[in-house]
């Protein structure tokens, strides 16, 4: 298993190039096959005085996901709406979606992929046909209710908020959990 958080504070966490060499190195530590493929990465790129470039990288873990000997493999792109989708073409967000789109492509039966995002429209457009199962908790009153009560226990129980009137912690509590937009 392999874990990537797409995070809006950190730049590092918003490429392409960051969720790859996060998942290899995972899937390195976990197995000797994996590692000896990233070993001869290095080693043809001057044992680390140059860098590979993405496509190296991409073929490398497809590659180890390919292996025959590999059990089942489950990756996880959490947040990926948080990858810009501003500048560049393409853009950071449209590198990962053609990441995940060539994964899928392979066909691999070993191979579980989960990506968590808010229902952005180009991510939908080109993940949707590649999804055998979707979950969408966006807009759910469940989620909503969720919301509700931790922007309630925060604002009830924070010292600093504990002098003001009622029905300003009200007000507070209604305008932040409508304008959550899920988050």
């Amino acid at each position: 298993m392999a874990y990537f958080y797409c995070d809006f504070r950190d730049e590092n966490k918003q490429t392409c190039r960051n969720i790859l060499l996060s998942i290899l190195s995972q899937l390195c530590a976990q197995s000797d096959v994996c590692c000896d493929l990233l070993a001869s990465i290095y080693l043809t790129h001057d044992d680390g005085t140059r860098q590979p470039s993405d496509r190296t990288l991409a073929k490398c873990l497809m590659e180890a996901l390919g292996l025959t000997a590999q059990g089942p493999v489950y990756l996880i792109v959490d947040a990926l709406d948080e990858c810009p989708n501003n500048s560049g073409i393409p853009t950071a967000r449209d590198e990962v979606l053609d990441l995940v789109q060539d994964l899928v492509y392979m066909g691999l039966p070993n191979l579980h992929i989960c990506v968590t995002s808010r229902p952005e429209i180009d991510i939908q457009t080109a993940l949707g046909p590649l999804t055998s199962l979707c979950v969408s908790l966006h807009d759910q009153t469940g989620q909503k209710e969720d919301i509700f009560r931790y922007i309630s226990s925060i604002v009830w129980s924070d010292r600093n908020m504990w002098r003001w009137r009622e029905e300003d912690k009200r007000l507070v509590i209604d305008t932040l959990s409508k304008k959550a937009d899920g988050m």
